[in-house]
Parts: structure tokens; sequence; C-alpha cells
């Protein structure tokens, strides 16, 4: 299944049960992945979107791979040893990288 795919599945899971979202503070989340290009997550007002391109400002800009990203998606990347062996780098507060992969991990 293609990444933009699975993290529409993700989101629409997201916004079904908001539970763990809905008192996080707005936020653009930016994704560009090697093969599909650049993604924006956006939490607003407790629910999640997916823009392509990059119509927002983002707080912090993750740089990685599709398969890396699926991985993440999934909470299966060991986003340490990624980060540290080039797989996975990080444009901005790296503490909001961190938020963004609590977050995916409280969906799984």
């Amino acid at each position: 299944m293609p990444v933009k795919e699975e993290l529409q599945q993700l989101v629409d899971k997201m916004n079904a049960d908001p539970v763990h979202i809905k008192n996080e503070k707005d936020r653009v989340f930016q994704v560009d992945l090697e093969e599909s290009g650049r993604l924006q997550i956006i939490l607003k007002d407790g629910k999640v979107a997916v823009e392509e391109d990059a119509p927002y400002e983002p707080e912090v800009t993750l740089k990685l791979s599709d398969k890396n990203f699926s991985k993440l998606l999934k909470d299966n990347l060991n986003t340490t040893v990624a980060f540290m062996t080039g797989g996975l780098k990080v444009d901005g507060k790296m503490g909001l990288a961190l938020k963004l992969q609590e977050i995916v991990k409280k969906y799984q």
C-alpha cells in the first residue's frame, strides 16, 4: 500500500476517535519523503488533516524514505537508530518530532 494511503488511514482512525489528539495544540508537521514528495500533517481544533506540498509553515520537518515513514506510521521504526544513521533527518523542534511519534503510537 502506498505510504500516502497508510497515512490517510491513520488520519481517518485519529479523527474517528480523537481522544488522544483533542487536547493537542494546533501544529503543522511536515514530512519530506524521498519518493512521494512533501506532505503536511495538520493538527487543528482536535482534528487531523493531510495536505500535499507545503501550504503552511511547519514547526518541524522530518526527512526520510517512504519505507521508513511507513515503518514510523506502524510504530516499527527505531527513530533513534534511524536518526543516528541518517535514515531520518529532523529540521526544527526535535521535541515535536518525538510528539508526532508519541501520537502515532497511541493509535496502533
